[in-house]
């Protein structure tokens, strides 16, 4: 989701796939950040990567 295209009525769309929270962006990092599950899931190429085993932990 990068300033290429990035819509934001998309994110609003999305949660976290495992607690169902609300996400938010993470522009410098281009990650989708579950603070429910402490988890960032990446955005690679302008696409949401929504799966738990590719998501990093957070502290």
């Amino acid at each position: 989701m990068s300033e290429r295209g990035y819509d934001r009525r998309m994110l609003e769309a999305l949660v976290c796939p495992q607690t169902h929270a609300p996400l938010s962006y993470d522009a410098e990092r281009q990650e989708l950040v579950s603070k429910a599950a402490h988890l960032a899931y990446p955005i690679r190429d302008g696409i949401p990567v929504m799966l738990i085993d590719e998501a990093r932990k957070l502290d």
